[in-house]
Protein backbone atom coordinates (compact mmCIF):
# COMPACT_ATOMS: atom_id res chain seq x y z
CA UNK A 1 0.00 0.00 0.00
CA UNK A 2 2.74 2.14 0.39
CA UNK A 3 3.73 2.74 -2.85
CA UNK A 4 0.12 3.30 -4.09
CA UNK A 5 0.03 6.29 -1.89
CA UNK A 6 3.49 7.46 -2.88
CA UNK A 7 1.88 6.98 -6.93
CA UNK A 8 -1.36 8.76 -5.59
CA UNK A 9 0.77 11.73 -4.67
CA UNK A 10 2.46 12.35 -7.69
CA UNK A 11 -0.71 11.74 -9.63
CA UNK A 12 -2.58 14.45 -7.36
CA UNK A 13 0.49 16.67 -8.32
CA UNK A 14 -0.08 15.51 -11.81
CA UNK A 15 -3.82 16.71 -11.79
CA UNK A 16 -2.76 19.83 -10.06
CA UNK A 17 -2.53 21.67 -13.87
CA UNK A 18 0.29 19.30 -15.42
CA UNK A 19 3.41 21.64 -14.43
CA UNK A 20 6.33 20.16 -14.97
CA UNK A 21 7.47 20.12 -11.95
CA UNK A 22 4.30 18.49 -10.89
CA UNK A 23 5.36 16.15 -13.60
CA UNK A 24 9.04 15.59 -12.88
CA UNK A 25 6.74 14.35 -9.14
CA UNK A 26 5.02 12.04 -10.32
CA UNK A 27 8.15 10.33 -12.06
CA UNK A 28 9.97 10.20 -9.57
CA UNK A 29 7.54 8.72 -7.34
CA UNK A 30 7.40 5.91 -10.01
CA UNK A 31 10.86 5.09 -10.00
CA UNK A 32 10.94 4.99 -6.15
CA UNK A 33 8.88 2.24 -5.10
CA UNK A 34 9.90 0.93 -1.92
CA UNK A 35 8.04 -2.33 -2.82
CA UNK A 36 11.19 -4.26 -3.86
CA UNK A 37 9.04 -7.23 -5.68
CA UNK A 38 6.78 -4.16 -7.64
CA UNK A 39 9.52 -2.29 -8.63
CA UNK A 40 10.86 -5.42 -10.12
CA UNK A 41 7.90 -6.14 -11.84
CA UNK A 42 7.63 -3.09 -13.29
CA UNK A 43 11.47 -3.34 -14.65
CA UNK A 44 10.65 -6.43 -16.30
CA UNK A 45 7.50 -4.39 -18.20
CA UNK A 46 10.04 -1.63 -19.29
CA UNK A 47 12.53 -4.10 -20.26
CA UNK A 48 9.98 -5.84 -22.53
CA UNK A 49 8.57 -2.38 -23.83
CA UNK A 50 12.18 -1.94 -24.60
CA UNK A 51 12.89 -4.31 -26.96
CA UNK A 52 9.97 -3.44 -29.17
CA UNK A 53 10.78 0.30 -29.11
CA UNK A 54 14.23 -0.56 -30.26
CA UNK A 55 13.21 -2.96 -32.63
CA UNK A 56 11.14 -0.40 -34.17
CA UNK A 57 14.33 2.41 -34.10
CA UNK A 58 16.29 -0.12 -35.94
CA UNK A 59 13.97 -1.43 -38.35
CA UNK A 60 13.24 2.39 -39.43
CA UNK A 61 16.95 3.28 -39.46
CA UNK A 62 17.61 0.75 -41.61
CA UNK A 63 14.53 1.71 -44.07
CA UNK A 64 16.05 5.45 -44.08
CA UNK A 65 19.96 4.50 -44.52
CA UNK A 66 20.72 6.21 -41.28
CA UNK A 67 24.23 4.81 -39.39
CA UNK A 68 24.31 7.56 -36.78
CA UNK A 69 27.42 8.74 -35.31
CA UNK A 70 25.66 9.89 -32.05
CA UNK A 71 22.63 9.15 -30.39
CA UNK A 72 20.27 11.15 -27.05
CA UNK A 73 17.53 9.95 -25.67
CA UNK A 74 15.81 12.05 -24.42
CA UNK A 75 13.58 10.91 -21.38
CA UNK A 76 15.34 7.80 -21.05
CA UNK A 77 13.54 6.56 -18.03
CA UNK A 78 15.84 4.07 -16.34
CA UNK A 79 17.71 3.11 -19.20
CA UNK A 80 15.99 0.34 -20.13
CA UNK A 81 15.73 1.56 -24.40
CA UNK A 82 19.22 3.16 -24.29
CA UNK A 83 20.29 -0.05 -23.06
CA UNK A 84 18.68 -1.78 -26.19
CA UNK A 85 20.18 0.55 -28.74
CA UNK A 86 23.02 -0.38 -28.17
CA UNK A 87 25.19 -0.80 -31.44
CA UNK A 88 22.59 1.47 -33.12
CA UNK A 89 25.40 4.41 -32.81
CA UNK A 90 29.06 4.34 -30.70
CA UNK A 91 27.79 7.17 -28.80
CA UNK A 92 24.95 7.08 -26.73
CA UNK A 93 23.58 9.92 -23.92
CA UNK A 94 20.54 9.93 -21.81
CA UNK A 95 19.04 13.00 -20.38
CA UNK A 96 15.83 11.98 -17.57
CA UNK A 97 13.01 14.62 -16.07
CA UNK A 98 13.27 11.94 -12.59
CA UNK A 99 16.65 12.21 -11.30
CA UNK A 100 16.40 9.04 -9.17
CA UNK A 101 15.11 7.34 -12.98
CA UNK A 102 18.26 8.81 -14.27
CA UNK A 103 20.56 7.35 -11.60
CA UNK A 104 19.03 4.03 -12.56
CA UNK A 105 19.67 4.49 -15.90
CA UNK A 106 23.20 5.25 -15.63
CA UNK A 107 24.04 2.20 -13.81
CA UNK A 108 22.05 0.13 -16.43
CA UNK A 109 24.16 1.71 -19.21
CA UNK A 110 27.53 2.34 -17.64
CA UNK A 111 29.07 2.53 -20.85
CA UNK A 112 27.07 5.80 -21.92
CA UNK A 113 28.78 9.09 -22.04
CA UNK A 114 26.27 10.89 -20.31
CA UNK A 115 23.39 9.91 -18.54
CA UNK A 116 21.88 13.03 -15.78
CA UNK A 117 18.92 14.78 -15.68
CA UNK A 118 17.52 17.56 -16.81
CA UNK A 119 15.01 20.43 -16.34
CA UNK A 120 12.03 18.67 -18.80
CA UNK A 121 12.37 21.67 -21.06
CA UNK A 122 15.48 22.30 -22.64
CA UNK A 123 18.04 19.46 -23.19
CA UNK A 124 21.41 20.67 -22.00
CA UNK A 125 23.72 19.58 -25.58
CA UNK A 126 24.20 22.24 -28.25
CA UNK A 127 22.47 22.85 -31.99
CA UNK A 128 23.24 19.66 -33.72
CA UNK A 129 25.25 18.06 -30.97
CA UNK A 130 23.91 14.47 -31.97
CA UNK A 131 22.95 12.71 -35.15
CA UNK A 132 20.17 11.36 -33.55
CA UNK A 133 17.59 12.06 -30.79
CA UNK A 134 15.07 9.69 -29.14
CA UNK A 135 11.61 10.59 -27.97
CA UNK A 136 9.98 7.23 -27.32
CA UNK A 137 6.49 7.07 -25.61
CA UNK A 138 7.66 10.39 -24.10
CA UNK A 139 5.57 13.13 -25.57
CA UNK A 140 1.92 11.60 -24.65
CA UNK A 141 3.28 12.55 -20.48
CA UNK A 142 4.34 15.83 -21.30
CA UNK A 143 2.36 18.86 -20.59
CA UNK A 144 3.27 20.40 -23.89
CA UNK A 145 4.79 18.00 -26.60
CA UNK A 146 5.78 20.76 -29.51
CA UNK A 147 8.40 22.80 -27.37
CA UNK A 148 10.34 19.72 -26.25
CA UNK A 149 10.06 18.25 -29.92
CA UNK A 150 11.83 21.45 -31.26
CA UNK A 151 14.42 20.71 -28.58
CA UNK A 152 14.92 17.50 -30.19
CA UNK A 153 14.79 19.09 -33.92
CA UNK A 154 17.60 21.39 -32.60
CA UNK A 155 20.09 18.95 -30.65
CA UNK A 156 19.95 16.21 -33.69
CA UNK A 157 19.23 16.41 -37.35
CA UNK A 158 17.19 13.30 -37.53
CA UNK A 159 14.09 12.43 -34.74
CA UNK A 160 12.63 9.41 -33.98
CA UNK A 161 9.39 10.01 -32.14
CA UNK A 162 6.97 6.90 -30.88
CA UNK A 163 3.80 7.65 -29.27
CA UNK A 164 0.57 4.81 -28.38
CA UNK A 165 -2.17 6.40 -30.69
CA UNK A 166 -5.14 6.54 -28.31
CA UNK A 167 -7.08 8.52 -30.18
CA UNK A 168 -9.57 5.67 -30.66
CA UNK A 169 -12.71 3.79 -30.10
CA UNK A 170 -10.86 1.50 -27.54
CA UNK A 171 -9.03 3.87 -25.54
CA UNK A 172 -12.24 6.61 -25.16
CA UNK A 173 -14.00 4.14 -22.84
CA UNK A 174 -14.03 5.39 -19.07
CA UNK A 175 -11.97 2.56 -17.78
CA UNK A 176 -9.09 3.00 -20.19
CA UNK A 177 -8.97 7.04 -20.18
CA UNK A 178 -9.12 6.57 -16.41
CA UNK A 179 -5.93 4.11 -16.79
CA UNK A 180 -3.81 6.46 -19.42
CA UNK A 181 -4.29 8.92 -16.45
CA UNK A 182 -3.02 6.58 -13.83
CA UNK A 183 -0.11 6.18 -15.90
CA UNK A 184 0.56 9.37 -16.91
CA UNK A 185 -0.94 10.19 -20.14
CA UNK A 186 -1.72 13.53 -21.03
CA UNK A 187 -2.77 13.46 -24.87
CA UNK A 188 -4.32 10.80 -26.67
CA UNK A 189 -2.62 11.32 -30.12
CA UNK A 190 -3.64 10.10 -33.88
CA UNK A 191 -1.20 9.82 -37.17
CA UNK A 192 -2.45 13.40 -37.78
CA UNK A 193 -1.46 14.64 -34.69
CA UNK A 194 1.52 13.29 -34.64
CA UNK A 195 1.94 14.32 -38.12
CA UNK A 196 1.63 17.88 -37.31
CA UNK A 197 3.57 18.12 -34.76
CA UNK A 198 6.81 16.60 -36.72
CA UNK A 199 5.62 19.56 -39.11
CA UNK A 200 5.68 22.35 -36.29
CA UNK A 201 9.29 21.38 -35.64
CA UNK A 202 10.46 22.03 -39.20
CA UNK A 203 10.79 17.84 -39.57
CA UNK A 204 9.71 15.64 -42.22
CA UNK A 205 8.82 11.93 -42.05
CA UNK A 206 11.61 9.87 -44.04
CA UNK A 207 9.77 6.78 -42.37
CA UNK A 208 7.30 5.44 -39.87
CA UNK A 209 5.35 1.98 -38.78
CA UNK A 210 2.91 1.06 -36.74
CA UNK A 211 2.57 -2.32 -34.43
CA UNK A 212 0.02 -3.35 -32.29
CA UNK A 213 2.46 -5.19 -30.56
CA UNK A 214 3.35 -9.02 -30.29
CA UNK A 215 1.57 -12.13 -27.55
CA UNK A 216 3.91 -11.00 -25.01
CA UNK A 217 2.53 -7.34 -24.07
CA UNK A 218 -1.20 -8.19 -24.28
CA UNK A 219 -0.33 -11.46 -21.70
CA UNK A 220 2.36 -9.12 -19.12
CA UNK A 221 -0.64 -8.09 -17.08
CA UNK A 222 -3.31 -10.23 -17.72
CA UNK A 223 -4.87 -13.88 -18.26
CA UNK A 224 -3.13 -15.98 -21.48
CA UNK A 225 -6.35 -17.14 -22.94
CA UNK A 226 -8.05 -13.93 -23.43
CA UNK A 227 -4.78 -12.16 -24.17
CA UNK A 228 -3.59 -14.64 -26.70
CA UNK A 229 -7.50 -13.97 -28.40
CA UNK A 230 -7.14 -10.14 -27.94
CA UNK A 231 -3.65 -10.30 -30.09
CA UNK A 232 -4.85 -12.50 -32.30
CA UNK A 233 -8.06 -10.26 -33.13
CA UNK A 234 -5.75 -7.23 -33.29
CA UNK A 235 -3.18 -8.48 -35.19
CA UNK A 236 -5.10 -9.49 -37.72
CA UNK A 237 -7.48 -6.33 -37.89
CA UNK A 238 -4.18 -4.41 -38.23
CA UNK A 239 -2.70 -6.74 -41.52
CA UNK A 240 -5.84 -6.70 -43.27
CA UNK A 241 -7.01 -2.27 -42.31
CA UNK A 242 -4.25 -1.03 -40.77
CA UNK A 243 -5.95 2.35 -40.80
CA UNK A 244 -9.11 1.22 -39.80
CA UNK A 245 -7.45 -0.65 -37.03
CA UNK A 246 -5.94 2.45 -35.18
CA UNK A 247 -9.38 4.35 -35.36
CA UNK A 248 -10.51 0.82 -33.35
CA UNK A 249 -7.84 0.10 -30.51
CA UNK A 250 -4.17 1.69 -29.84
CA UNK A 251 -1.33 0.53 -31.74
CA UNK A 252 2.06 2.14 -31.06
CA UNK A 253 3.31 4.54 -34.23
CA UNK A 254 6.60 5.62 -34.54
CA UNK A 255 7.98 7.70 -37.19
CA UNK A 256 11.50 8.60 -38.07
CA UNK A 257 11.83 12.28 -38.98
CA UNK A 258 14.77 14.32 -41.07
CA UNK A 259 15.00 18.17 -40.34
CA UNK A 260 14.04 20.03 -43.47
CA UNK A 261 16.75 21.04 -45.76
Amino acid sequence: MVERRQLGRGRQALRRGGRLSDTRAFYEAGYSLPDAAEAQRLGRWRALGARSKAAHARALCARAGLEAASLVEIGCGDGALLAELRGLAPVLDGFELSAPAAEMARRHVPEARRVEPYDGEHVPAGDGEYELAVLSHVLEHVPDPAPLLAEAARVARWVLVEVPLEANRSAARPAKRAEARRIGHLHAFDRAAVAELIAGAGLEVAAELADPLPYAHHAFFGRRGRAALKWAVRAAAHRLAPRRAERLFTVHYAALAVRRG
